[in-house]
């Protein structure tokens, strides 16, 4: 498939401090193993625009906009929200991670595109429409998804993979029916939030430990038929790669293998139903060279899937 990365070096601007997880370097780590594996030279490499304020509020209320605006600080590192740290740099990475989506919907629905995967820091998925936490400050996904079916596109599949519960999401699609949500995540984990299904909304908790045996076993009985049923226009992935078993922030055991097998799985479901694309966020992944390994992984199974 027609496959870009899209990202922009003032993603690297943004430090929670040093020692952090969430740090630059991540960036680093996934740009050198799709240089190593030779991935690099069969993709695009497109720079995220600035994200447009307006289309932040097609997700995010006023006043979240507004006290993150104004919490940038001249100097130094200063908490934000919870396990949310901002730097007088900050905004920098935060404009361009949301615009990354921007940029990713408008190349799919023109055409040029078939797949693209943002990586882009801070991530978004424990943002919702009034808050930050989590490593999150606006919700990059939500943000892009808002866009697109602001263009007509009616029907919306999200699938969240991060070893943490995709909350702020949940939180920003709970009423939304055009939008299938699925979820996996260790449970119980960080952030402890409820656990609530209903049509549209399919979470899929597991316990610590468990494998890519799992994972097969949860796509398919869970979020496959709702998936073939609901006929998503457009496909978006939480792409957080800390469930990875190297990944010692999280407590599953997933490999590469895991995370190609699933990326085929969705290129599948996407010819299935005439998806017009893909679109995969950077979530979490701290691990640098498992991180690295896998985002190489799912970039590649995108390359070589057929649309």
């Amino acid at each position: 498939m027609r496959t870009a990365v899209i990202s922009h070096p003032h993603c690297r601007k943004h430090s929670m401090g040093p020692e952090h997880p969430e740090c630059p370097e991540r960036l680093d780590a996934i740009t050198d193993r799709l240089l190593a594996s030779g991935v690099d030279a069969t993709i695009a490499h497109m720079q995220a625009p600035k994200v447009s304020m307006s289309h932040v509020a097609l997700v995010h209320e006023q006043s979240h906009i507004d006290k993150v605006c104004a919490a940038i600080p001249e100097q130094g590192v200063h908490e934000f929200a919870e396990d949310v740290w901002l730097c007088p740099e900050s905004f920098k990475a935060i404009e361009r991670a949301a615009g990354a989506g921007i940029l990713a919907v408008d190349e799919i629905l023109a055409g040029n595109l078939d797949a693209a995967f943002c990586s882009v820091r801070p991530p978004g998925h424990h943002a919702n429409q009034s808050s930050s936490s989590g490593f999150c400050v606006f919700n990059n996904l939500a943000i892009a998804v808002a866009y697109a079916k602001s263009l007509g596109v009616k029907r919306i599949a999200v699938l969240d993979i991060d070893v943490h519960h995709g909350n702020g999401t949940q939180d920003i699609m709970r009423e939304q029916p055009d939008v299938l949500f699925c979820s996996l995540f260790q449970h119980p984990f960080y952030p402890n939030t409820e656990i609530e299904n209903n049509q549209h909304i399919v979470n899929s908790p597991l316990p610590v430990a468990s494998k890519g045996e799992d994972l097969q076993a949860l796509f398919n009985q869970q979020w496959l038929p709702k998936l073939m049923a609901f006929k998503a226009e457009l496909i978006f992935i939480s792409a957080g790669f800390d469930a990875h078993i190297e990944d010692d922030m999280g407590g599953l055991q997933f490999v590469e293998a895991d995370y190609q097998w699933l990326t085929e799985q969705v290129i599948n479901v996407a010819n299935s139903t005439q998806a017009k694309g893909i679109i995969s966020f950077l979530e979490g992944g701290y691990a640098l060279s498992a991180l690295g390994r896998s985002v190489a992984t799912h970039i590649k199974a995108l390359v070589e899937g057929h649309f």
